[in-house]
C-alpha cells in the first residue's frame, strides 16, 4: 500500500511527525506538501494532489491530509472518482474502524488543530491496519455513493 500525505500550514508540524511515524513503521509515502510553513497557502493546492493520486489507484493506495478542521480538505478529496475521505478530530477509535471496514475509506483527513501527537499516532495507525469487511451490503452502499 502507498500513502499519499498532504497540509496546508495547520497541519505542517503534524504531517512532519506522521511522515517520521510511516518510515518507522516500514510504509511507503509521498508527501505532496506543503514542504515549508506559510501562513498564506492554500489547502486544496496540497490536497487535490492527494485525491487525485489516489484516484489513480484506489485499491493499493490510501492518502492522509490535514486541515485546520478536515472539513474542507475532505470536501476537496471527494471531488475525486473513487476517494472516499472521512474526517477525524477526535473521539471514539470504533469510528475509524467503522470508516474502513464498512465505507472503504481511501483518505482520513484529520483536524490538525483538535488534535495532539499523544492521540493521533495510535489512530492513523489503526486506520492503515484496518481492513474493508467486503461484505456484499457494504460493497452495494459504496456503488451508490460513488461519483458518476
Amino acid at each position: 500500500m502507498k500513502i499519499f500525505i498532504a497540509t496546508d500550514h495547520r497541519g505542517y508540524s503534524l504531517k512532519e511527525k506522521i511522515k517520521t511515524w510511516l518510515s518507522d513503521w516500514n510504509y511507503e509515502f509521498e508527501d505532496f506538501g506543503a514542504f515549508t510553513l506559510n501562513p498564506d497557502d492554500d489547502y486544496p493546492d496540497f490536497i487535490a494532489k492527494v485525491a487525485e493520486a489516489v484516484s489513480v489507484d484506489p485499491k493499493s493506495s490510501v492518502g492522509i491530509v490535514l486541515g485546520g478542521s478536515g472539513q474542507g480538505e475532505a470536501i476537496v478529496a471527494n471531488k475525486y472518482k473513487e476517494v472516499r475521505a472521512v474526517v477525524y478530530y477526535g473521539g471514539p477509535e470504533d469510528i475509524i474502524k467503522l470508516s474502513r471496514e464498512h465505507n472503504d475509506a481511501n483518505v482520513l483527513s484529520l483536524g490538525a488543530s483538535f488534535l495532539d501527537e499523544k492521540n493521533i499516532k495510535g489512530i492513523i495507525k489503526l486506520w492503515l491496519e484496518t481492513k474493508f469487511s467486503g461484505d456484499e451490503r457494504h460493497i452495494r452502499r459504496i456503488n451508490k455513493i460513488e461519483l458518476k
